[in-house]
């Protein structure tokens, strides 16, 4: 996949487990995780760009996708990987 993958996360949340474990089943080799539970900061700068607080908080290229549900809805509607390998409308 040529898109890059930008993933807001916490070490214990299995929402965000669950989330990579599908981006790498569809192919994601590389997904830069922002530990917001290691940098705090991390969690101000990812409210502003999404106005949530709550991780995970994905982003695929310029996309905010959301969180793991919307991933999955996402990806059961056919649209992830288009998304992933920048094949939009």
């Amino acid at each position: 996949m040529s898109v890059p993958v930008v993933m807001y996360a916490s070490a214990v949340c299995p929402y965000c487990i669950r989330a990579e474990q599908l981006l790498h089943t569809r192919g994601v080799t590389g997904i830069e995780k922002i530990r917001v539970d290691l940098e705090p900061e991390r969690r101000v700068e990812m409210t502003q760009k999404t106005a949530r607080r709550t991780v995970p908080q994905i982003f695929i290229g310029d996309t905010h996708v959301g969180g793991c549900e919307e991933l999955i809805a996402l990806d059961r509607a056919g649209q992830l990987l288009p998304l992933l390998s920048g094949k939009t409308n």
